[in-house]
């Protein structure tokens, strides 16, 4: 492969927003699906960046995504609340019920949210910086229906799960919030396929392949015949990945990842999300004051061979948005050419699609 094509971030968001437009959604849900989805790849996480458009097109063309819908209140109990996406943008109907939760944690200090039927709802840290720059604490279990099951369960060779986001956000005072945002898979299944379309191998022990054993051939989760990804850390991450198919799915959702459920090719998120104001544990400056003391002491110890510093979750994602800010984001050709095909398919014709590319190269 060549190297990555390098794309100014507000170029490539105008693009994509040009994109959803065509393929009929309103210009508003556009904008934010499309800025939602520049975010992650300045952040790193090309994995949920705009490497997805293909699948977004492709998803509103067969009705897998409703593109104007919605958030709807089904359920308001005070601090419980439950939401329906109506298979709407999840970046839309995620913000949407986000901020229903928010809003709500004013009044009751702590709120339960199902979110229910949101089509991929992207970076699910988008939702935790959100609470946390309101001053609330956040945790969001998520889980993924709608397609055939990605990872394998702790030691079994066929794929029952996918790949089920856990996401929890603490505040700051004045800086960033610590942000732990992770798949409960030894490796988002976006990543592999971001190694499949730049014909890069997966590194480590991430993939079995259709005999149960370790392979670093992406090719396994997208050719038959087809293998599975490992839950991270073993039991541990096996279990989680459960318990947010639970929470999320079976709870929020009322809909898991289990085979009487119909599996069209689409991808459907459930998300249970909690919100609370830490406020209500002794006093916001108490614990402003502990974080910020846990975060200097862990910063301050020596750094381990092969690394320069310790991080706290959150820091890589600020370092590689500072990164790509001045230098572009990087998409390899396989999944530019991609975007550009879709783009066609929206309804960009040939001349709209060289207008809205030809000045957005970084370098």
């Amino acid at each position: 492969m060549g190297e990555a094509l390098l794309i100014a971030s507000e170029r490539l968001a105008d693009f994509v927003t040009a994109i959803f437009i065509a393929a009929r959604t309103r210009p508003d849900f556009a904008r934010e699906t499309a800025e939602h989805l520049v975010a992650a790849n300045l952040k790193g996480h090309d994995s949920h960046g705009v490497g997805m458009v293909p699948n977004y097109v492709d998803a509103i063309a067969n009705g897998h995504l409703a593109h104007d819908a919605e958030a709807e209140v089904l359920e308001d109990r005070g601090a419980i609340l439950r939401v329906d996406g109506g298979f709407g943008f999840g970046q839309v109907v995620g913000r949407q019920a986000t901020d229903l939760a928010i809003e709500r944690a004013r009044d009751t200090g702590v709120v339960t949210l199902g979110l229910r039927n949101a089509h991929h709802l992207g970076r699910i840290g988008t939702y935790g910086e959100r609470c946390a720059q309101a001053g609330y604490v956040s945790l969001h279990f998520v889980n993924v229906t709608g397609h055939d099951p990605v990872v394998s369960p702790f030691a079994g060779r066929e794929a029952r799960l996918l790949t089920n986001p856990f996401c929890c956000a603490v505040p700051r005072d004045g800086e960033r919030p610590v942000l732990l945002d992770m798949a409960t898979s030894a490796i988002a299944l976006g990543k592999v396929r971001v190694a499949y379309m730049k014909e890069e191998a997966v590194a480590g022990d991430a993939l079995l392949d259709d005999d149960g054993r370790p392979t670093t051939e992406a090719r396994y989760l997208y050719e038959e015949p087809k293998g599975s990804i490992r839950p991270f850390g073993l039991h541990k991450g096996y279990g989680l990945g459960l318990v947010c198919e639970l929470l999320a799915g079976a709870l929020a959702g009322e809909r898991t990842i289990q085979p009487k459920h119909p599996r069209p090719n689409a991808i459907i998120n459930h998300m249970l999300m909690i919100v609370l104001d830490p406020d209500l544990f002794g006093g916001s400056a108490t614990f402003a004051t502990e974080v910020e003391a846990m975060a200097d002491y862990l910063r301050g110890t020596p750094a381990a061979e092969g690394h320069d510093r310790v991080r706290l979750p959150g820091d890589p994602e600020a370092e590689s948005m500072e990164r790509r800010l001045a230098q572009g984001i990087p998409i390899d050709d396989n999944s530019w050419a991609d975007i550009l095909a879709a783009a066609g398919r929206a309804g960009l014709s040939d001349d709209e699609i060289d207008a809205l590319t030809s000045a957005g190269r970084a370098g």
